[in-house]
């Protein structure tokens, strides 16, 4: 085998450095060519002021960041620039996106042209999807092409969308929730909800605030889910205790929950999820959903690891429901393949 030359080593500099992206409500995930995921960190970003009428500059980014969600001083504002999967803060998101880029040492490719791949929800208007590429142009991207959600996640979760025969994928993110039926490379029905992780929260936090009258802080209610959280109710009591202010007298106050209360609070943004999947089987091509009845549904997405998802959704629909390998990277992987950073055969 003859080892590569000097023309061989240019030719390469001089193809396009495609770069997929997953700019997520809740994370934002990174693929480069040859070195796989190469960022995954939380979608948030901390400003501080350097001066009463001057620029901000950034203080905490990404994990270090979300720590300072609800804990952070008056000079310091944390944000999360990202809403229901698309940008919320123009500024605060082109900012948090150069940083991720540099974090994730990408600057070095960009002697090469970089094409950058980035996830969208179907829902995303296109005013919303000019943002998002002008974003990343501001970041350093030569080209900026998007990819549904939905597809992404399906080709990421192994299923064979290049096949005549219909595969049904359920993305929970951050802020939506994205269902598709895909076929010959194609998405044949899409929809859409703006329920996700950062909705299960909130029903938790409400829940806790109408039943025991305390107040739960963001990162209590989104440990509490990620440790007792079940979509179901028939399974055995776990518990675990929490603190939050309590409505009352504002004084800090313990309390104990358990899987069961995580279930009950749940119940009302599970149910719009359901809804949405039994909505996609009643309206999807027939034969598609023939196919569907036989292969199952597949989650992603962050929200499919909630315990007993795909219990609670094979119940409502009377179908085999799977998690898919690695749920939280399906996407930034779906659509490195689908823009030619890795081969794509390798997922089916």
């Amino acid at each position: 085998m003859r080892e590569p030359t000097m023309s061989h080593h240019l030719f390469a500099r001089l193809l396009p450095q495609r770069i997929a992206v997953d700019l997520g409500t809740a994370n934002t995930l990174i693929y480069a060519l040859g070195k796989g995921i190469v960022l995954n960190q939380p979608s948030v970003v901390c400003f501080q002021a350097t001066a009463s009428t001057g620029p901000v500059r950034i203080a905490a980014i990404g994990e270090q960041a979300k720590q300072l969600l609800g804990r952070s001083p008056r000079n310091l504002k944390t944000v999360r620039p990202m809403r229901h999967g698309v940008i919320a803060d123009f500024s605060a998101a082109e900012r948090m996106f150069r940083e991720f880029v540099d974090m994730a040492r990408l600057r070095s490719l960009f002697g090469r042209r970089a094409e950058f791949t980035i996830c969208v929800p179907y829902s995303a208007t296109e005013v919303e999807r000019r943002a998002i590429r002008e974003t990343a142009l501001a970041a350093g991207a030569a080209k900026v092409s998007l990819i549904d959600e939905s597809l992404a996640a399906a080709v990421g979760a192994g299923l064979p969308v290049g096949e005549a025969r219909g595969s049904m994928v359920v993305d929970i993110g951050g802020g939506t929730t994205e269902v598709g039926v895909v076929t010959l490379g194609g998405i044949a029905y899409q929809g859409s909800v703006r329920v996700g992780g950062d909705q299960f929260d909130a029903a938790i936090i409400a829940h806790v605030r109408n039943i025991y009258g305390v107040v739960l802080g963001d990162q209590t209610a989104e440990h509490l889910k990620k440790t007792i959280g079940t979509a179901v109710s028939n399974v055995p009591a776990e518990r675990m205790c929490a603190v939050g202010r309590s409505l009352s007298d504002g004084l800090p106050r313990t309390i104990e929950l358990s899987n069961h209360d995580v279930a009950d609070a749940l119940s009302a943004p599970l149910r719009t999820v359901v809804n949405a999947v039994k909505l996609a089987l009643e309206s999807a091509p027939p034969e598609l959903v023939t196919d569907v009845a036989h292969t199952g549904i597949v989650l992603t997405g962050g929200g499919a690891l909630l315990a007993n998802l795909d219990k609670r959704l094979a119940e409502e629909t009377g179908l085999m429901v799977r998690v898919a390998n690695e749920p939280l990277t399906c996407a930034v992987r779906g659509a490195s393949a689908a823009a030619g950073c890795v081969d794509a055969a390798a997922f089916n």
